[in-house]
């Protein structure tokens, strides 16, 4: 009789931690060989580790952010601003794995573990996340109950900018849903987007769009030249809740989102292409791109656009990494790293 030591982890399924095995039944057993071997070879699943800190600014903004346990002074860092989507608190935007008696608040973004899968596949980066939440739980309420707006935050982004230790850092800003508010604010009060502004995303969330940014926006694509801009949305122009409209004809994120289509189309050459689910334009340097997913029967995809690798995709879109391991709109690829 001999025992073996072996711990190991399957998309969290499966943990041993001592097998008994009898020799001569095991090697009259092939199954049992085979599996006893996999066992023995298989590398352990180990969740990558973080450092969670949260703190308030300007009394009614809780900021928490998401630093790898193993951030390193070598790499280049990317802060991403992840401003919350109306409704929701932070620990439900990190998300959870399930239980009896959840809010389903919780298994609607799973931003944090999105940020693990990122975390694994953008090896050269130290990848930071801060969340951004409001008493109100509503970015253009809280931008209604603070005139001032369009000095506080870019206020807000440039302090924690500064506060991240680094010596070549950028920013990625980023949001769903009410969430877009805040990106828009952030570039009311810039005179022009700062070329350490990387990557925007909107993920459902333009809502706020009109021509007025579309100069900034140009401008920012057209002198950074490693700048990038993903716009997601969903045809919201059609669907329905108990039988009426969500938003009006103008009023949501594809009317919105193509209007902004409209104006890039003047200036840049975009490349159509995808399917009866997802259509998709992209600059012919891929660093702008639009994903349209189409609604026939009507129905409501406004969180489905985030947890399908929505995130993920807003980060990795126009790289190397695009669709590597995942695919935008389709299985979640980072159900192994939900806690």
């Amino acid at each position: 009789m001999i025992k073996v030591f072996a711990t190991f982890s399957v998309k969290n399924l499966l943990s041993i931690k001592f097998v008994n095995f009898d020799i001569k039944s095991l090697m009259m057993n092939r199954k049992l060989l085979i599996v006893y071997f996999f066992i023995l070879t298989l590398p352990a699943f180990s969740q990558p580790k973080s450092i969670i800190d949260s703190f308030r600014l300007y009394g009614d903004v809780k900021v928490t952010i998401d630093k790898p346990e193993n951030f390193s002074k070598e790499k280049r860092t990317v802060l991403t601003f992840f401003a919350l989507p109306n409704g929701n608190t932070t620990d439900q935007t990190m998300g959870k794995r399930m239980k009896e008696g959840d809010d389903w608040h919780f298994d609607i973004q799973h931003i944090r573990a999105q940020t693990k899968f990122i975390r694994q596949q953008l090896t050269n980066r130290n990848f930071i996340v801060i969340y951004l939440e409001n008493n109100y739980k509503s970015w253009p309420s809280w931008k209604t109950n603070h005139p001032e707006f369009s000095q506080l935050i870019p206020h807000l982004v440039d302090s924690l900018y500064q506060s991240i230790t680094g010596i070549d850092k950028e920013i990625y800003l980023n949001g769903h849903s009410g969430g877009g508010s805040f990106i828009f604010g952030y570039l009311k009060g810039v005179e022009k987007i700062p070329s350490y502004v990387k990557r925007i995303s909107f993920l459902d969330s333009d809502y706020g769009y009109d021509s007025t940014y579309y100069p900034k926006f140009k401008e920012w694509l057209f002198k950074t030249d490693d700048a990038y801009l993903n716009v997601f949305a969903y045809n919201d122009s059609v669907a329905l809740y108990n039988d009426k409209p969500v938003v009006s004809a103008t009023g949501g994120t594809w009317w919105r989102s193509h209007n902004m289509l409209e104006h890039l189309q003047k200036d840049f050459s975009f490349i159509k292409s995808g399917d009866d689910s997802i259509i998709i334009y992209k600059s012919a340097d891929q660093r702008i791109q639009f994903f349209f997913k189409t609604n026939p029967d009507r129905k409501i995809f406004h969180t489905q656009q985030v947890e399908y690798n929505g995130f993920i995709h807003s980060v990795l879109c126009g790289t190397k990494l695009d669709s590597k391991k995942y695919i935008y709109y389709s299985g979640r690829a980072y159900s192994n790293f939900i806690e």
